[in-house]
């Protein structure tokens, strides 16, 4: 029954994905306005049927700039959580089955890594090489790997122990062969549940950066640019924070929700 209910939730959480996607990519097609638009004679207007979430200090639709938005967040915390995924499953196959000795190694290099703040490195690397996309994505990624890594290492270990990977070796099967066709298929469970919580994280990273100003920049509409701008008129139009803020919100849920059935269904012994 508990697994049934963790489907149930995962299952609203796919429906809230779908509906996210076919928002930013059909919202703006259907839309009247552009994200950049400015109309001064609608600035600050309170939802409306016109405006069904209102506008901004600079009379830009915000339903509009929402949708732009929720292509922007998706794509960086997918593309982000799919290089964390390439490097760590590769760094972590490659520690698992190496000897102990180049394992420690390994391990004891990402160990070093993890501990630096990852909220300090990221901020770092933005305020060295300037806000941008590519550099937003390059410092999600330049530490997001380990927590992946660990995870794929610790599942192989388990993994290359178990019947049908020893009747592989003693058959004479090459050490790539093994990797890719047992050991890496094996874990792809643990790696599937891995991503998907990694990916609200990543968009929540890229909404708190762009939010201080060394993430996505203005005039490209964001959620955490939005939600920044609207900060400062919370007292008289909340509307402007609360649209982006719920958006990020949601969204993190709908994802963290998928993982966690995800996670039930391939480890039941999770749910104890």
């Amino acid at each position: 029954m508990q697994l049934v209910k963790f489907n149930y939730f995962a299952r609203i959480g796919l429906v809230i994905l779908f509906l996210l996607i076919l928002f930013a990519l059909f919202a703006p097609i259907f839309s009247p306005y552009t994200y950049h638009g400015i109309e001064l004679t609608d600035k600050n207007m309170p939802p409306c049927a016109m405006h069904w979430f209102g506008t901004d200090a600079l009379g830009r639709d915000l339903l509009t700039r929402l949708a732009y938005g929720a292509r922007i967040s998706i794509f960086v915390g997918v593309l982000a959580a799919t290089i964390d995924m390439c490097i760590g499953v590769t760094y972590g196959a490659i520690a698992a089955t190496s000897s102990k000795r180049v394992d420690e190694i390994m391990m004891r290099f990402a160990d070093i890594l993890y501990c630096l703040p990852y909220v300090l490195v990221t901020v770092l690397l933005l305020v060295i090489f300037g806000a941008g996309l590519a550099t937003l994505i390059l410092a999600l990624t330049i530490t997001g790997w380990i927590n992946m890594a660990r995870i794929v290492r610790g599942e192989i270990l388990q993994i290359k122990h178990r019947d049908y990977v020893l009747i592989a070796k003693a058959q004479g099967a090459s050490l790539p062969r093994i990797l890719f066709c047992h050991l890496i298929p094996g874990a792809t469970g643990t790696i599937l549940t891995t991503v998907t919580l990694t990916i609200p994280t990543a968009i929540f990273m890229e909404a708190f950066l762009s939010f201080l100003g060394l993430g996505i920049q203005a005039p490209i509409a964001s959620w955490g640019t939005m939600a920044s701008d609207g900060l400062t008129a919370l007292r008289y139009f909340p509307w402007r924070l609360f649209f982006p803020a719920g958006f990020i919100s949601v969204t993190m849920l709908a994802f963290n929700m998928v993982g966690d059935g995800l996670r039930d269904v391939f480890d039941p012994r999770s749910q104890t």
